[in-house]
């Protein structure tokens, strides 16, 4: 994509930001779709995955950790020093396609992690490849996020973060489908041998990474950012003043320190917001899959806690099929969501972002709630157009409450950063987008060191009583948003 000409100025003296082809739009945020392919590759099996390879439902969430700690650390890295880059490939292009190289290789190596016995334990190595790949996707994401900003003007915002939510869950619908596919279309084994990972998911994370990476080649392709002088002009300034001298002399946790006490008072606002929809989030990540299983197949919380060795063939095949159903159910939420994205942006220019973002999350929260009312039921025969499956009758109507938390999901990934991204200072958005990770990592961190406390403590292995906290926390969250300022308006 040509970089657009600015022939106009405003009152201020600045260049005004010209709008953007929708096309212009689709192809800038496309790296998105594969990254979010793997991404809910890693969502729907990680923790099938990790089981495999030995982990019990206690230890589930502190392997999960992984995903927010990393991200904890390296986005506000990222963020910072896409700010400062300049070079052929762009401002955050450099990020994006690094953070995919790597994400790839994490994908390739993670289901593999039996291969690799001689040297580490299976499950250790498996969770170091979790740490790598989801590092990678933290990576590749924030300079998309700062991209949208970069490149679009205000009034095309919400426009760009709903375009850039819908390719999110069109991947996610993909990815989170695709071993259901493999075993059902292609005739993949979808059930694991002890200390293996089940061919469906190896394949699976095959496919993902070299979609991830050719797509977000597609982007790096079509989409030329702003050359530095060109993008200060918006600022009314020049590149000089793109760093203040203060700040390079600061090391770079002062730094940071010095951003956050200083950050916009919407940023603070929206962390107890993030809170909420992220411990929610993290839960549903890492419980689903034993929920599932618990409450649709009658598996026993027990065989969750055993080694693979000592669980029966038939009850392997169980959670094989309920493993599959759970990429379904995540499919299901992808779909809802990026239909939903498709006209959300217009909603909340006619509503407002707030009053659109707070019901999004209710509906969420009471999503997740209303999987209490659903029975297992009979088996039945369920037409999904590509194929046919057998799943306990309860299974279909969880689809339902799929379709509230989807909802949620693409408000999540697009509203707050329209606000925030109103609110930040342009020559720092890198960096405050990769601060603003912490309202992210910082509430999966604590649901992950409280997780296998309360589902052990509190629900003896109960794992969809996790869910209903899941939509208590997001009902909390809708409830904050009415502490938010969205200064746009």
């Amino acid at each position: 994509m040509p970089t657009p000409t600015i022939s106009t100025n405003n009152e201020n003296g600045k260049h005004i930001k010209p709008s953007l082809k929708f096309w212009q739009i689709w192809n800038m945020s496309f790296g998105f779709l594969g990254v979010q392919f793997g991404f809910a590759l890693q969502n729907a099996n990680v923790s099938r995955i990790l089981n495999d390879l030995g982990a019990d439902l206690h230890s589930l969430s502190l392997f999960w950790l992984a995903a927010p700690v990393t991200g904890l650390i390296v986005q506000p890295i990222i963020g910072g020093a896409s700010d400062h880059t300049w070079n052929w490939l762009g401002r955050r292009g450099p990020f994006i396609l690094g953070g995919a190289i790597f994400a790839t290789l994490g994908m390739v190596l993670m289901p593999n992690a039996p291969l690799f016995v001689k040297f580490i334990a299976p499950m250790v190595f498996g969770g170091i490849m979790f740490a790598l790949m989801d590092g990678a996707f933290n990576v590749t994401m924030q300079p998309f996020r700062a991209l949208v900003a970069d490149m679009l003007p205000v009034k095309q915002r919400n426009l760009g973060y709903s375009v850039q939510s819908l390719l999110i869950n069109f991947g996610a619908v993909i990815g989170s489908i695709l071993p259901f596919l493999l075993t059902n279309i292609i005739g993949l084994d979808n059930a694991s041998k002890p200390g293996e990972v089940a061919p469906t998911v190896v394949w699976s994370f095959y496919i993902g990474g070299t979609v991830l990476l050719g797509s977000v080649l597609w982007t790096l392709i079509s989409t030329r950012e702003y050359p530095p002088n060109q993008f200060m002009s918006f600022q009314g300034d020049d590149i000089a003043a793109q760093v203040d001298k203060d700040e390079k002399k600061e090391n770079f946790l002062t730094r940071i320190i010095t951003l956050i006490k200083d950050a916009p008072a919407t940023m603070k606002q929206l962390a107890l917001v993030q809170f909420f929809s992220w411990f929610a989030l993290y839960i549903m990540w890492v419980y689903t899959t034993p929920a599932v299983g618990q409450a649709l197949w009658g598996i026993d919380a027990a065989y969750y806690n055993m080694d693979k060795s000592e669980i029966p063939s038939d009850v392997l095949q169980k959670m094989g099929s309920a493993g599959d159903w759970v990429g379904i159910l995540f499919a299901a939420y992808s779909l809802f969501a990026a239909i939903y994205s498709g006209f959300m942006g217009r909603i909340a220019d006619k509503l407002g972002r707030k009053l659109v973002y707070s019901l999004s999350l209710l509906l969420g929260g009471l999503g997740y709630i209303s999987i209490l009312i659903f029975k297992p039921g009979d088996t039945i025969t369920v037409n999904l157009l590509f194929t046919t499956a057998q799943v306990p009758q309860g299974g279909l109507f969880w689809l339902l409450s799929m379709m509230a938390v989807g909802i949620a999901w693409a408000a999540i990934l697009a509203m707050p950063y329209a606000i925030l991204s109103n609110a930040l200072p342009k020559q720092k958005m890198g960096i405050y987008m990769g601060i603003f990770n912490f309202t992210i990592a910082g509430p999966q961190i604590v649901s992950g060191l409280l997780g296998g406390w309360i589902i052990s403590g509190l629900f003896s292995g109960n794992a969809i009583s996790m869910l209903v906290i899941s939509g208590v926390c997001m009902i909390l969250g809708a409830a904050s948003v009415i502490f938010v300022k969205d200064v746009a308006n």
